[in-house]
C-alpha cells in the first residue's frame, strides 16, 4: 500500500480563509452586477477613471444614470463599499479591524490616486483615440495606473519601511487580487456571450485559431523558460501563460493556481504591459504594409499577438483604419468598416476563455503532483495523495472565477434579450476589479524587497519575453491567422 504524503497547507475553514473569502465577496459583488438584467443599476455609483487631459474629468460614476452624482461622492461611496466589504472578512478571519480600516483607508486612497496618474492622456490614449483629445502623441500604456500603484509601493516599501510597518495590515495581495479575478469572470463569460452573436465563419475559425495557436504557445514558451533560462515552475508557467493566453488576467490568475508567491505575477505583469505598449507602436503599421489585401488575417492577427483586451482591441481598431485606407488607396476598394476590428476582438475573447479553463488544469495538476514551484528541478511530491489534500491545496478562486464565467455564459445563452443590461453590469462590477487590482499592484510593491527581486532575475524575464514574442510567437500566430482567415474579406461599399 502506498504511504500518503503529509499535507503541505494548514487546513482552514472557509471563515479563516483568505482564498474563500475572496470568492465570498467576489460572487456578492457578481450578484449586485446581475442588477440591470432586472432593471435595477446597484453597482452604477462606482466610481470609474477615464482617460484626460483634463483632470478634473479624470473619474466619474461608471453609469449614465449616475451622471448627476458628484464625482467626488461616487469615490467616497466606492471607498466605503470596498472598506466594508473586505473589513467583514477581515473581522471573519480574526484580524486586528482597527488597524486594518486605518491602514486600507491610506492604501485605498493612494492607489486610487495613481490610477488617476495612470490614465493621463499622454500616457493611456491609444493611436486612434490621440485626434479625439487634441493631442500629439501618448505612451498607448493603458494600464499604467497598476505600475504606478507598484512603483510607489516599491518606494514605502524599500525607504520608508516605518510606513510600510505601519500599512502592513492592509497589504493583502493574494486577497485582493483573487477577488477581482472571481469578478472578471462574469465580465468574459457575457464577452463570450456576445462573441457568439457575430458572424458565425468567424467565431468558427477565430475558436480554431485560439485553441491551435496556445497548444503551441503554452508548452513551447514554458520549455525556453525552464531549459534555456533556468527559471522555476513558480515563475515559468506564469510567464508562458502571460506570454500565451492574456497577459496581465492569464500571468496573475496561474500565479494563484500554482501558488506562487504574489511577487510573481504581478513583476511579470509590468513586464507584459511594456511589450503591449511596443506591440502597438509597430503591429498596426506593420499588418497596413504587407497584410492589405488580407484583411481579416490582419485582424486575428492583431487579436492572436497583443497580449491585453485594450491592446488587442486598440490595435484591431488602428488595423481597421490603416488597412481599409490603403486598399481605398491602392486597390480602388472600400471595405464596410469594423469587420477586422470584429476578428480581432472575437479572438480575443476566446483566448480570454482559457484564462479559466487553463489556470483550472495547472490547479489539478500542480494538487495532483504537488509540485515544487520553488525548485529549480521541479520536484513533485511523493506518495499518495488524497482526495482532501486536492481539495485543501486547490485555489478557490478558480472555482469563484469559473461560476461567475458560467452563470452569465449560460443567462446570455438562454436569453440573449439580457445580453446588453448583462454587459453593463458586469461592466459596473469591472470597475471594482479594477480597484482590487490596483490594491494588489501596490501591496507587491510594499512588500518586495529590490535586492531580492533583482535576484530572481528580472533581466532573464525580459529577455525571454522578447526572444519568446519576436522569435516565434508573431510568426506563428500570423501563421495560424493565415490558414484560419486567408481569402476571407470584409463586406464591399459601392462608391
Amino acid at each position: 500500500m502506498s504511504e500518503e504524503a503529509p499535507s503541505l497547507y494548514q487546513k482552514q475553514s472557509v471563515l479563516e480563509s483568505e482564498d474563500w473569502w475572496a470568492v465570498w465577496l467576489g460572487l456578492f459583488i457578481f450578484l449586485l452586477g446581475l442588477g440591470p438584467i432586472y432593471g435595477k443599476d446597484l453597482l452604477g455609483w462606482v466610481v470609474a477613471n477615464q482617460v484626460w487631459v483634463d483632470i478634473s474629468k479624470s473619474f466619474k460614476p461608471i453609469s449614465a444614470g449616475y451622471a448627476s452624482l458628484p464625482a467626488i461622492t461616487s469615490a467616497i461611496l466606492t471607498y466605503v463599499f470596498m472598506l466594508l466589504l473586505t473589513s467583514i472578512g477581515v473581522a471573519a478571519m480574526g484580524k486586528n479591524l482597527k488597524r486594518y480600516i486605518i491602514s486600507f483607508t491610506i492604501i485605498f486612497w493612494i492607489v486610487f490616486v495613481c490610477l488617476v496618474m495612470g490614465n493621463n492622456a499622454y500616457i493611456a490614449a491609444t493611436p486612434d483615440k490621440q485626434a479625439a483629445f487634441k493631442i500629439p502623441w501618448s505612451l498607448s500604456l493603458g494600464e499604467m495606473g497598476f505600475v504606478i500603484a507598484m512603483i510607489v509601493g516599491l518606494i514605502i516599501g524599500n525607504f520608508l519601511p516605518s510606513v510600510a510597518k505601519f500599512l502592513e495590515d492592509a497589504a493583502k495581495p493574494e486577497w485582493f487580487i483573487k477577488t477581482g479575478i472571481v469578478i472578471l469572470g462574469a465580465a468574459i463569460g457575457i464577452k463570450a456571450v456576445g462573441a457568439l452573436g457575430l458572424a458565425s465563419t468567424v467565431i468558427v475559425r477565430g475558436v480554431c485559431a485560439v485553441a491551435e495557436a496556445y497548444l503551441i504557445y503554452w508548452p513551447v514558451v514554458y520549455y525556453v523558460s525552464r531549459r534555456y533560462f533556468k527559471f522555476t515552475p513558480e515563475w515559468a508557467a506564469p510567464l508562458a501563460s502571460g506570454i500565451s493566453i492574456c497577459g496581465v488576467s492569464a500571468a496573475i490568475a496561474t500565479g494563484a493556481a500554482i501558488r506562487a508567491r504574489p511577487v510573481v505575477p504581478v513583476i511579470l505583469s509590468a513586464v507584459i504591459i511594456v511589450f503591449v505598449a511596443v506591440e502597438l507602436l509597430f503591429l498596426p503599421w506593420l499588418a497596413q504594409m504587407f497584410l492589405y489585401k488580407e484583411p481579416m488575417v490582419a485582424g486575428a492577427w492583431m487579436g492572436l499577438a497583443v497580449k491585453s483586451d485594450g491592446g488587442a482591441v486598440a490595435s484591431g481598431a488602428i488595423t481597421d483604419s490603416l488597412i481599409r485606407a490603403k486598399a481605398l488607396a491602392d486597390l480602388g476598394i472600400k471595405w464596410e468598416e469594423g469587420w477586422m476590428l470584429m476578428a480581432a476582438t472575437t479572438t480575443k475573447v476566446f483566448i480570454d476563455v482559457f484564462i479559466g479553463v487553463w489556470a483550472f488544469i495547472l490547479a489539478i495538476i500542480w494538487s495532483v503532483y504537488r509540485i515544487d514551484s520553488s525548485s529549480a528541478a521541479c520536484k513533485t511530491g511523493g506518495g499518495k495523495v488524497s482526495a482532501g489534500e486536492i481539495w485543501d491545496r486547490f485555489p478557490k478562486f478558480v472555482i469563484g472565477f469559473t461560476l461567475t464565467f458560467l452563470i452569465l455564459l449560460i443567462m446570455g445563452l438562454n436569453n440573449p434579450a439580457i445580453v446588453k443590461a448583462a454587459e453593463k453590469g458586469s461592466g459596473d462590477a469591472n470597475a471594482l476589479r479594477t480597484i482590487f487590482f490596483g490594491l494588489c499592484f501596490f501591496s507587491i510593491g510594499m512588500v518586495t524587497n529590490v535586492r531580492k527581486l533583482w535576484a530572481e532575475g528580472m533581466g532573464r524575464i525580459v529577455a525571454v519575453y522578447a526572444v519568446c514574442l519576436f522569435g516565434f510567437i508573431l510568426w506563428v500566430g500570423l501563421f495560424i491567422s493565415w490558414i484560419f482567415y486567408h481569402g476571407i474579406t470584409p463586406p464591399v461599399i459601392p462608391h
